[in-house]
């Protein structure tokens, strides 16, 4: 994740006849950095982040790597596609919210149709309302609407303490479903285009294996078009989509959403305001993965990625 977070400049006393620029920023980056494989690289040292402004490379002032907290949602697909399989869902939301750190703040949407979304749990750190939050879910009939679903938890979740300049927690939801979409009020290209301007990272857990995964020669299978959609919502937020085959995989699967969320390098550079495109980079051979097209704020500004400018809601490198 990557972030720009302005924190303002101490005032500097300058003596007669010397020029002072006061078109300056420091601003926090946050950034997650991840290998071909999408696996967390926690090892990369100060000396291999440069920060370019305008293709010239900025001097950066503070570097560290450290925890932080989360806020973050569970959006469950409670319908009836998923009845045989309500179990399995619980369990995977169970063994993330029992990764849960002191800090940590969580709620739990269950969705079925358009006209039946809701908070089931809103944030808390209690660990004990979530899980009876999460037992006492419940398989409800109606037309699928994950692509509702997920526009609302997403509202819901960057909207929570917004406005903190000092608050660098990381805002997430995972999407617990099957990705078989019915009927929703939003069409798709509404709901990727709320999500380019909201700051949250979307992972998924899809249970996909009981869908029908024979299609015809047009007409994509109802597994795939689930999968595709899955994955989309995963790789256009900078998050990861999983598709277990067994339950002995979600503790393993929990483990890395939560590794992936919580560790992130912090840096900061003085930003020129005046300027608009800014790439953070790591020294050596490297390719932003290319399917992340974000924009980011600066003081409420918003700024267009270019084929330089690599600041993407999912910060990723590809190491060769």
């Amino acid at each position: 994740m990557l972030k720009p977070k302005p924190t303002p400049t101490p005032p500097q006393e300058f003596g007669e006849g010397e020029r002072i620029g006061v078109d300056t920023e420091l601003v926090t980056l946050n950034v997650r950095v991840i290998d071909r494989n999408n696996r967390p690289i926690d090892n990369v040292k100060q000396n291999e982040f440069r920060v370019f402004e305008d293709g010239q490379p900025q001097p950066i002032e503070f570097f560290t790597k450290e925890e932080v907290p989360i806020n973050y949602g569970l959006a469950i697909d409670t319908s009836g596609s998923l009845r045989s399989q309500l179990q399995s869902v619980i369990d995977a939301a169970t063994a993330i919210v029992n990764s849960n750190k002191p800090g940590d703040e969580t709620f739990i949407e269950r969705f079925i149709s358009s006209d039946k979304i809701e908070i089931v749990q809103d944030f808390t750190q209690s660990t004990e309302y979530l899980l009876d939050g999460l037992n006492n879910l419940y398989i409800e009939g109606g037309q699928t609407a994950v692509i509702d679903g997920v526009y609302l938890a997403a509202e819901h979740v960057t909207k929570y303490k917004k406005g903190d300049e000092n608050d660098r927690r990381r805002r997430a939801l995972i999407v617990i479903t099957d990705g078989e979409d019915r009927n929703s009020f939003y069409k798709e290209d509404q709901l990727f285009a709320r999500l380019r301007e909201e700051d949250v990272q979307i992972y998924v857990i899809g249970f996909v294996n009981e869908l029908e995964k024979d299609g015809g020669f047009i007409r994509k299978s109802t597994r795939e078009k689930a999968v595709n959609l899955l994955n989309k919502l995963a790789g256009e937020t900078g998050g990861r989509a999983f598709f277990p085959q067994s339950l002995s995989e979600l503790p393993q699967i929990a483990k890395e959403i939560v590794r992936d969320l919580r560790t992130q390098y912090v840096l900061a550079y003085n930003f020129n305001l005046s300027r608009g495109q800014l790439v953070a980079q790591i020294g050596g051979d490297y390719a932003l993965r290319d399917n992340l097209a974000f924009t980011f704020g600066v003081l409420g500004g918003r700024f267009p990625a270019s084929p330089r400018a690599g600041v993407h809601l999912g910060f990723a490198y590809d190491f060769k």
